[in-house]
């Protein structure tokens, strides 16, 4: 049986000649490897976020593995994160044999809530991570004070912030370091691929020996003087995400864009909650997140709505829900009320810089009509 996409999808990456011609000009020299091209990608974002540094990834996970690492988190320590977010965030925290401890979100932005912060604070804390949740920034001057008054390292989740900004600072400038994806679904992409940002020059040192095997390059050959990892990004990748950042203002205005013809479509739409966004703060809109009213079965919402040919998803994870942290740390569901229902009731609507208002009004109503039915269903 053939496969057939919906008529509007969840997302769909902006590529092009110049993409295709990036990764031919790669291949021609045959310098596959990282090379002048990731050179030149770490440039340009370190100009676009404000950093000393920039070092490209394989992933935003092995950023994130390879930043917990640098700022001096061990085996054993703990590191604050959000519940809810994908669960990469919390599986880098295991990979360096730390204990990721799980706060609750603020309902209204689906960031940490630095209210919960200094609670989590124990003396095994090595670090705090909090999450851009779908490229909004956390509330960053609150918790970055919590941190200064422990000493702790704050490291920015910023994978769907690329050219976010908080109080006019860029995310991925914000903390001790920041990890950006450029996974397909993220602002711009490389096909896999991460960047961490910093201005912390003893951080960045680790970094660019850790990345590489934990070698220092000398005249001749390599010492390694670390046990480092292969956490490197390819020229191929690196091309793509330099002929992306050509693209990128124009596809955070698209984003921006859709999000408030959004906005204006759903005012009048009962049922839902659409995202909020501080006055302080600019979103990139990686995801367009709906809250639902707890009257409706978001799971059977994304039925009905792909029956009407429109693709969505849930927001993201509340992590202490999926099974193995579940089973490892047996958290209550009470002890996260607000991550538990972004879990529950969060929707992510399609939006992608391809798409016209005309299939924002097609998504619209569609649900419109399917919560409409919904109520139907309830009254009946």
């Amino acid at each position: 049986m053939v496969r057939r996409d919906p008529r509007v999808r969840l997302n769909v990456p902006l590529l092009g000649e110049a993409e295709l011609e990036a990764v031919g000009s790669v291949l021609a020299t045959g310098f596959l490897t990282q090379g002048p091209r990731a050179q030149e990608f770490e440039a340009l974002v370190a100009q676009l976020v404000g950093t000393d540094h920039a070092y490209a990834t394989s992933s935003a996970t092995t950023g994130i593995h390879l930043a917990l690492h640098a700022c001096g988190v061990q085996p054993g320590d703990e590191v604050v994160i959000p519940d809810y977010s994908f669960p990469a965030t919390a599986n880098a925290v295991i990979q360096q044999g730390a204990v990721p401890v799980f706060v609750d979100i603020d309902p209204a932005t689906f960031n940490m809530d630095p209210t919960k912060l200094e609670a989590a604070i124990t003396g095994r804390t090595a670090a705090i991570m909090p999450v851009h949740a779908f490229g909004l920034p956390a509330d960053m001057n609150e918790i970055n004070a919590v941190a200064a008054a422990h000493g702790l390292p704050v490291i920015e989740d910023a994978a769907c912030a690329l050219a976010a900004t908080y109080r006019g600072v860029a995310a991925g400038a914000l903390g001790t370091a920041g990890v950006f994806s450029f996974h397909p679904r993220k602002i711009i992409t490389t096909g896999e691929g991460g960047m961490i940002t910093t201005s912390d020059a003893g951080v960045a040192d680790r970094i660019a020996v850790l990345r590489t095997h934990g070698a220092v390059r000398g005249d001749t050959y390599m010492s390694f003087v670390d046990a480092g990892y292969n956490y490197r990004l390819s020229d191929i990748n690196a091309a793509i995400g330099i002929a992306q950042m050509e693209r990128l203002d124009h596809i955070l205005e698209r984003r921006r864009s859709l999000a408030a013809a959004y906005d204006d479509r759903l005012a009048e739409v009962d049922g839902l909650t659409t995202p909020a966004v501080p006055d302080d703060r600019t979103h990139t809109f990686q995801s367009y997140v709906l809250m639902l009213d707890e009257a409706f079965d978001r799971d059977a919402v994304i039925h009905a709505l792909k029956a009407r040919d429109v693709e969505t998803t849930l927001g993201t994870y509340s992590m202490h829900l999926q099974p193995y942290f579940r089973d490892r740390f047996a958290i209550a569901d009470e002890a996260l009320p607000s991550s538990t229902r972004a879990h529950r009731q969060a929707l992510t609507v399609p939006l992608y810089p391809q798409m016209t208002e005309s299939d924002v009004d097609s998504v619209v109503d569609a649900l419109r009509s399917t919560l409409a039915e919904s109520r139907s269903v309830r009254a009946g």
